[in-house]
């Protein structure tokens, strides 16, 4: 009898605790997956960034639901009239977070700006192999062919020298790869040994701070009382990983996540119907495509690669597995993006052709060959598992065997990287909203390089030329004609068959308010709030 007084008593206790605690606001987002790990310039995922993107701050940011280049660390900037000089003046007062293996012991300056750049791009950085040496987004965009030099003029103004004019360079240190980390913290765990920390229990000066972190379970994040911006709205942030998009709608039904990204199209019409909820909606920066490795055998030919988008019906795709959330790709960009070329026809679907051509490229009786499924639905992509399968039918009608391959979701990226496949799935959704960060970072010469993002290892001198020039001129009008005569060489050449491009769903409890869909896909929650 004492015993169950003794845990009732402790109940109510918990109850009381919890009862103080309630006035505390808490958001639940239902991520689909892991972050790698807690530093962005290694990563390339948007279940990465999701999870980094609440503790960083950058040099400047996109504005919130937006593409404009806003301040962030920096409050302002000094552009050279030649387009080769940037310097960049901090705000003073910038604190950092602190943990238990760290405090700091000054506010954020020019070392720490320095430090996000020279761990990425400098070998001899200590920290440059730490947690990974494959910084992707930095290599992906040519930085360390762009940066003449990064100097501390003081404690607070940063100047930037540049090789070439770039003309999407200041969205670029917008994105989520360029979060400052500190170099205090850095210098104190190589003391201590423990470098790989500073990547593991992460330091920022973002609003939110890193609670506590479990593998595939749960993320805690507290608002950060002293962030640069003020405090965040909500006090408490919870990441609760869920990878199934059904549980991820059972959760937010019963009010136990409020915002969830990825809803499986086939639930749509009952999420819609729910009363408490709102499907927030606009077209996605986005594109899903599968890569053929051009390096490897029978891929090289781009006969080949033009009878495998012949075999493949895309409109069935669409319609069986987007349902009313995906349009046909024909470009490697989508619609809603400037330059995007419209007179562009796209391959029609037609089995007898892809045989014709199969034959003139040697394989009368076709061939066998990979095909990569990723494990986990994308925003540009609902099921790459069934997609797959309809390919694998398609394909088995013009004589080609295709194997379904897939591993888990970090190692199939790494290994796609890396040129292992010989046919993948994959997809990008824009970060930065200018063309160059599709055209270029996906299937230029730079990212084709082993641990790139152009996992078609695609690198053909026309279309290099005309993305590399178009970065070099500062005119709309001018990048826009050089693009479009990319996108011709693009459908030419066919490194990609392009699927769709998805429209951006995000079911939201309406208890939740002013949680902005970003162009980019990314969920952020600072400037969110939430009714009790």
């Amino acid at each position: 009898m004492h015993f169950v007084r003794m845990r009732a008593a402790t109940a109510a206790a918990l109850a009381l605790l919890a009862a103080g605690t309630l006035s505390a606001k808490t958001l639940v987002y239902c991520s689909e997956g892991s972050p790698e790990n807690f530093y962005p310039g290694i990563n390339t995922t948007g279940t990465s960034f999701d999870a980094n993107s609440q503790i960083y701050s950058r040099v400047v940011d996109f504005e919130r639901g937006g593409t404009n280049v806003v301040p962030g660390l920096a409050e302002k900037w000094d552009i050279s009239a030649d387009g080769l000089t940037y310097t960049f003046h901090l705000r003073k007062g910038v604190k950092w977070h602190s943990n238990k293996n760290f405090k700091p012991s000054r506010d954020m300056n020019a070392d720490d700006i320095l430090f996000m750049f020279e761990r990425q791009w400098k070998e001899n950085d200590p920290y440059f192999k730490v947690t990974s040496s494959n910084h992707s987004y930095f290599n992906d965009m040519a930085m360390p062919k762009l940066l003449k030099s990064v100097d501390k003029v003081d404690d607070y103004t940063v100047r930037i020298v540049l090789n070439r004019p770039e003309a999407p360079f200041l969205s670029n240190l917008a994105m989520e790869y360029a979060g400052v980390q500190s170099k205090e913290y850095a210098i104190a765990m190589l003391k201590a040994g423990t470098p790989e920390k500073i990547d593991q229990e992460p330091i920022g000066t973002g609003p939110f701070m890193l609670v506590q972190y479990q593998k595939d379970a749960i993320i805690r994040y507290k608002a950060f009382p002293e962030f640069w911006g003020g405090k965040a709205k909500i006090d408490d942030l919870v990441f609760a990983i869920t990878p199934d998009s059904s549980v991820r709608w059972a959760k937010l039904q019963k009010g136990e996540c409020h915002v969830m990204p990825y809803p499986n199209p086939a639930d749509l019409d009952v999420i819609r119907k729910d009363p408490n909820v709102t499907v927030l909606e606009q077209p996605g920066l986005n594109v899903g495509y599968l890569a053929y490795n051009t390096t490897k055998k029978p891929f090289d030919d781009v006969r080949v690669r033009k009878a495998i988008s012949m075999a493949i019906n895309k409109k069935a795709i669409i319609d069986g597995v987007y349902l009313t959330t995906g349009i046909a790709a024909k470009n490697p960009i989508p619609p809603s993006m400037w330059s995007y070329n419209d007179a562009i026809k796209d391959d029609p679907y037609d089995p007898e052709a892809a045989k014709k051509l199969l034959a003139q490229a040697g394989f009368p009786n076709g061939f066998a060959t990979d095909l990569w499924a990723m494990p986990v639905q994308r925003p540009y992509n609902p099921n790459a598992r069934r997609i797959a399968e309809l390919m694998q039918a398609d394909l088995a009608k013009v004589g080609v065997k295709a194997e379904i391959k897939s591993f888990e979701w970090g190692e199939y990226r790494k290994r796609m990287q890396a040129g292992e496949h010989q046919m993948g799935m994959l997809g990008w959704t824009g970060d930065n909203g200018d063309p160059d960060n599709f055209l270029h970072t996906l299937l230029g010469c730079d990212a084709a390089k082993t641990n790139g993002s152009n996992v078609a290892k695609f690198c053909f001198q026309p279309f290099e030329d005309l993305v590399i020039k178009a970065k070099s001129v500062s005119k709309p009008a001018e990048r826009t004609e050089l693009y479009k005569k990319a996108q011709v060489i693009f459908k030419e050449q066919a490194p990609w068959f392009t699927i769709a491009h998805a429209v951006q769903l995000k079911p939201v409890r309406k208890e939740v308010v002013d949680f902005k869909l970003s162009p980019f896909g990314r969920h952020t929650f600072y400037g969110v709030d939430i009714k009790q």
